[in-house]
Protein backbone atom coordinates (compact mmCIF):
# COMPACT_ATOMS: atom_id res chain seq x y z
CA UNK A 1 0.00 0.00 0.00
CA UNK A 2 1.66 3.36 -1.06
CA UNK A 3 2.12 6.18 2.00
CA UNK A 4 -0.70 8.03 0.35
CA UNK A 5 -3.36 5.73 0.19
CA UNK A 6 -2.73 4.57 4.19
CA UNK A 7 -2.78 8.75 4.55
CA UNK A 8 -6.00 9.01 2.51
CA UNK A 9 -7.43 6.15 4.46
CA UNK A 10 -6.61 7.78 7.74
CA UNK A 11 -7.75 11.13 6.78
CA UNK A 12 -11.27 9.24 5.49
CA UNK A 13 -11.61 8.25 8.75
CA UNK A 14 -11.01 11.51 10.52
CA UNK A 15 -13.81 13.10 8.84
CA UNK A 16 -16.05 9.99 9.13
CA UNK A 17 -15.56 10.54 12.93
CA UNK A 18 -15.65 14.51 12.99
CA UNK A 19 -18.96 13.69 10.68
CA UNK A 20 -20.02 11.41 13.55
CA UNK A 21 -18.95 14.31 16.20
CA UNK A 22 -21.09 16.99 14.19
CA UNK A 23 -24.33 15.28 14.00
CA UNK A 24 -24.81 13.91 17.28
CA UNK A 25 -28.20 15.42 18.43
CA UNK A 26 -27.26 17.54 21.07
CA UNK A 27 -24.30 18.66 19.21
CA UNK A 28 -25.66 19.35 15.67
CA UNK A 29 -28.31 21.86 17.84
CA UNK A 30 -25.21 23.26 19.12
CA UNK A 31 -23.75 24.34 15.79
CA UNK A 32 -26.99 25.11 14.41
CA UNK A 33 -27.37 27.72 17.62
CA UNK A 34 -23.43 28.97 16.88
CA UNK A 35 -24.91 29.69 12.81
CA UNK A 36 -27.76 31.02 14.02
CA UNK A 37 -26.06 33.57 16.49
CA UNK A 38 -26.29 36.96 15.34
CA UNK A 39 -22.00 37.05 15.83
CA UNK A 40 -22.19 33.46 15.71
CA UNK A 41 -20.10 33.81 18.86
CA UNK A 42 -22.65 32.30 21.86
CA UNK A 43 -21.10 32.69 25.33
CA UNK A 44 -22.18 29.69 27.31
CA UNK A 45 -25.72 31.34 28.96
CA UNK A 46 -26.39 32.28 25.61
CA UNK A 47 -26.31 28.38 24.43
CA UNK A 48 -27.64 27.39 28.02
CA UNK A 49 -31.08 30.01 27.29
CA UNK A 50 -31.84 28.48 24.07
CA UNK A 51 -31.76 24.71 25.36
CA UNK A 52 -33.12 24.78 28.34
CA UNK A 53 -33.73 21.11 28.72
CA UNK A 54 -29.64 20.51 28.84
CA UNK A 55 -27.51 21.83 31.74
CA UNK A 56 -24.44 23.65 31.73
CA UNK A 57 -22.85 21.03 32.14
CA UNK A 58 -23.85 18.92 29.69
CA UNK A 59 -23.87 21.46 26.68
CA UNK A 60 -20.02 22.29 27.96
CA UNK A 61 -18.91 18.77 27.63
CA UNK A 62 -20.62 18.46 24.51
CA UNK A 63 -18.85 21.74 23.21
CA UNK A 64 -15.51 20.40 24.41
CA UNK A 65 -16.34 17.41 22.09
CA UNK A 66 -16.35 19.98 18.92
CA UNK A 67 -13.52 21.35 20.14
CA UNK A 68 -11.84 18.57 20.28
CA UNK A 69 -12.67 17.68 17.21
CA UNK A 70 -11.56 21.04 15.34
CA UNK A 71 -14.93 21.92 15.24
CA UNK A 72 -15.68 24.59 17.55
CA UNK A 73 -13.12 27.21 18.70
CA UNK A 74 -13.30 29.39 22.09
CA UNK A 75 -12.68 32.86 21.77
CA UNK A 76 -11.78 34.65 24.82
CA UNK A 77 -12.42 38.63 25.06
CA UNK A 78 -8.98 40.25 25.79
CA UNK A 79 -9.51 41.58 29.43
CA UNK A 80 -8.90 45.01 29.08
CA UNK A 81 -11.79 45.03 27.32
CA UNK A 82 -13.93 42.92 29.31
CA UNK A 83 -17.13 44.34 31.40
CA UNK A 84 -18.36 43.39 34.47
CA UNK A 85 -21.56 40.94 34.48
CA UNK A 86 -20.71 40.36 30.73
CA UNK A 87 -19.61 37.23 29.19
CA UNK A 88 -15.45 37.14 28.34
CA UNK A 89 -15.59 33.17 26.68
CA UNK A 90 -17.32 32.53 23.83
CA UNK A 91 -17.68 29.64 20.99
CA UNK A 92 -18.06 29.81 17.50
CA UNK A 93 -16.59 27.79 14.61
CA UNK A 94 -12.88 27.31 14.20
CA UNK A 95 -11.52 28.06 10.33
CA UNK A 96 -11.14 24.27 10.26
CA UNK A 97 -14.65 23.68 11.47
CA UNK A 98 -15.93 26.31 8.81
CA UNK A 99 -14.50 24.62 6.35
CA UNK A 100 -15.37 20.99 7.13
CA UNK A 101 -18.94 22.21 7.18
CA UNK A 102 -19.03 23.85 4.08
CA UNK A 103 -17.75 19.99 2.51
CA UNK A 104 -20.89 18.60 4.17
CA UNK A 105 -23.33 21.22 2.61
CA UNK A 106 -24.37 21.95 6.66
CA UNK A 107 -23.75 26.03 6.30
CA UNK A 108 -26.26 25.94 3.74
CA UNK A 109 -28.79 26.80 6.37
CA UNK A 110 -26.89 29.23 7.92
CA UNK A 111 -29.62 32.10 6.82
CA UNK A 112 -32.86 30.21 8.23
CA UNK A 113 -30.88 29.59 11.41
CA UNK A 114 -30.30 33.50 11.89
CA UNK A 115 -33.93 34.22 11.39
CA UNK A 116 -34.76 31.18 13.67
CA UNK A 117 -32.68 32.20 16.73
CA UNK A 118 -33.92 35.56 16.12
CA UNK A 119 -37.19 34.78 16.74
CA UNK A 120 -36.40 33.29 20.12
CA UNK A 121 -37.78 35.24 22.66
CA UNK A 122 -35.53 36.45 24.76
CA UNK A 123 -35.28 37.86 28.74
CA UNK A 124 -33.24 41.74 29.09
CA UNK A 125 -30.00 39.52 29.98
CA UNK A 126 -29.69 37.63 27.19
CA UNK A 127 -30.43 40.58 25.28
CA UNK A 128 -27.35 41.96 27.03
CA UNK A 129 -25.71 39.17 26.74
CA UNK A 130 -25.98 39.53 22.79
CA UNK A 131 -24.74 43.11 22.71
CA UNK A 132 -21.78 42.22 25.12
CA UNK A 133 -18.42 42.88 22.74
CA UNK A 134 -16.54 39.94 21.17
CA UNK A 135 -13.28 38.83 20.09
CA UNK A 136 -12.57 39.95 16.51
Amino acid sequence: MSETASTDGFEGEQERERLHVATQDTRFVLLQNILGHPSQLPSMKELAYVNPSKSEGTIYQHLERLVEAGIVATYMLPSDRRKRDLPYKFYGLSDEGQAFLDRHGLLRAEETLRAVYERVEKNEQIKRFERAPRPQ
